[in-house]
């Protein structure tokens, strides 16, 4: 029994071993950048990976919600103020956030978004992705859940989004300071009035929504 246990310990050791030898190659041959693409296999753990934690239970869910104008009205102006600035109002990620992550954020237009699951959709927005740039938006409230099953829906609509929707979401997405300060000294300009006004507050409409 001691000659088991001691070789149970001594396997134990090795892995550990290893696994630390094969992250210290990792880290040293990729210094860690976020910068660069991760490779078809990292994609492809990832996915399977994420895929493994999110439960059983979860991934069979359906949406409660069905995808109707008022649901998909609500949905874009939560995606617009609160994921846009990663995800891009298109949904493409093609963002100056989204391309400095690691991984880069996904075209969510595209299978490996639009085949998950509405219960998959729904974990990941609520609990977020460690390791990723992608945060946990649960409130813990009623209305919370009822507003991630609505951005799950719009998720669905983002393949067949139009112009005159990406038009609605850029009036609609969160504006920097200096934006704001550009906007309101060229109104001053136009009126002939003074440009040193103080920036008002930049407060979203949609703040705390989520």
């Amino acid at each position: 029994m001691t000659r088991i246990i001691l070789r149970i310990i001594v396997a134990a050791i090795l892995v550990v071993a290893f696994a630390s030898a094969v992250v210290a190659i990792y880290a040293k041959a990729t210094g860690l950048s976020a910068r660069a693409t991760p490779s078809t296999v990292e994609a492809s753990a990832a996915r399977a990976v994420r895929s493994f934690a999110v439960p059983g239970a979860m991934k069979d869910r359906r949406s409660p919600v069905a995808a109707s104008g008022d649901v998909l009205a609500e949905g874009l102006a939560h995606y617009a103020d609160h994921c846009a600035s990663c995800h891009g109002n298109d949904g493409s990620g093609n963002t100056e956030m989204g391309r400095g992550l690691f991984p880069g954020v996904p075209d969510m237009r595209l299978p490996p978004t639009q085949e998950l699951s509405d219960g998959e959709l729904f974990y990941i927005i609520e609990n977020g992705v460690r390791f990723t740039g992608m945060p946990a938006w649960s409130t813990g409230t009623a209305d919370g859940e009822a507003s991630t099953w609505h951005l799950v829906q719009f998720i669905r609509h983002l393949p067949k989004l139009t112009p005159d929707e990406v038009m609605r979401m850029e009036a609609l997405n969160p504006r920097s300071p200096d934006a704001i300060r550009q906007e309101i000294e060229e109104e001053q300009f136009l009126q002939g009035g003074d440009t040193s006004t103080p920036v008002p507050s930049t407060t979203s409409p949609h703040a705390g929504a989520h």
